[in-house]
């Protein structure tokens, strides 16, 4: 009975946690690559931090590029 409870119970917290995980995407703002240079921007690779970053754009600047 309780290895069905703990069971049970780990399935409901693995559930709400894939849940949260769409939610907590959304609230990131997304930014890609056609975006920033539209904006008058360009692309550049920040090794820093291993990703893909805006410059030079005015809405976009400074932004990682989170899409492609």
């Amino acid at each position: 009975m309780r290895t069905r409870l703990l069971g049970f119970t780990a399935a409901l917290v693995l559930a709400a946690f894939g849940a949260a995980v769409p939610v907590a995407q959304a609230a990131v703002p997304v930014v890609t690559g056609p975006d920033c240079v539209a904006d008058g921007g360009k692309v550049e690779y920040d090794a820093t931090v291993g990703l893909y970053r805006c410059v030079g754009a005015t809405e976009y600047d400074n932004e990682l590029i989170t899409k492609s």
